[in-house]
């Protein structure tokens, strides 16, 4: 399994800056993703199923701060979205998913 974790400091300017292109070449199973300042619906994410992948996305309430994502071939078991304590879980930090191998 490959698997590839980026501190991305903003999705949005990363997808116009070629990640697809990174994201297609590297054949990567995961890519686990941070800081990437954006919510779901701020981002065209059609490339993601064009590229075999399955996204996930656990954002701030806060628009354009911190923010996690994983993008996966395979789609996981279960997935969690922060650690379960909520003063903490607003910031969009923990993102886990599951999978049975």
């Amino acid at each position: 399994m490959l698997l590839y974790s980026w501190n991305v400091n903003g999705l949005r300017a990363v997808l116009g800056k070629g990640f697809t292109d990174i994201l297609r070449d590297s054949n990567a199973d995961i890519y686990c993703l941070q800081e990437t300042k954006a919510h779901q619906d701020q981002v065209d994410t059609t490339f993601l199923g064009a590229l075999g992948y399955h996204g996930f996305w656990n954002s701030a309430e806060k628009k354009g701060y911190s923010g996690v994502a994983v993008f996966s071939r395979q789609l996981p078991l279960a997935v969690q979205h922060g650690m379960g304590i909520p003063d903490h879980d607003t910031e969009g930090r923990v993102l886990t998913l599951e999978f049975d191998t």
